[in-house]
């Protein structure tokens, strides 16, 4: 079966967004050598999760659009409110509120600074 195994965020302002992603979840931009990417560390390896890439963005961004044109990875937080209030004093803008997902938990979506959609989501079985 195949599996994600790496994702890639676009960037027309590559710094910002290190500064945003770094400042939001916490995450660690290794810049590659001899080009404008950045390897991303989404934590320790022996955890679930994947690392990514952040390349800056060869073609115009996304146009604002209520149609979802993205394939979004959801991102696992202690703290929904907490991550949508960091989220706002970095930038980010709600595409979608906070939501039950029944017996699942709590999930959000933002825009970041670039346009780009990002998930959210905190763990809670009691969610309905």
């Amino acid at each position: 079966m195949a599996r994600v195994v790496h994702f890639e965020i676009h960037a027309t302002e590559p710094e910002q967004l290190i500064a945003f992603y770094s400042g939001l979840l916490g995450w660690t931009f290794t810049p590659t050598q001899g080009t404008e990417y950045w390897l991303i560390g989404t934590g320790p390896a022996d955890e679930p999760g994947i690392d990514g890439g952040l390349v800056r963005r060869p073609v115009p961004g996304p146009a604002d659009s209520p149609v979802l044109n993205a394939f979004p990875c959801t991102v696992a937080v202690e703290s929904l409110d907490a991550t949508l209030a960091k989220g706002d004093a970095l930038g980010a803008v709600v595409a979608l509120p906070k939501m039950a997902v029944t017996g699942v938990g709590w999930l959000a979506y933002i825009k970041d600074p670039d346009g780009n959609l990002l998930g959210l989501l905190e763990s809670d079985p009691e969610a309905a």
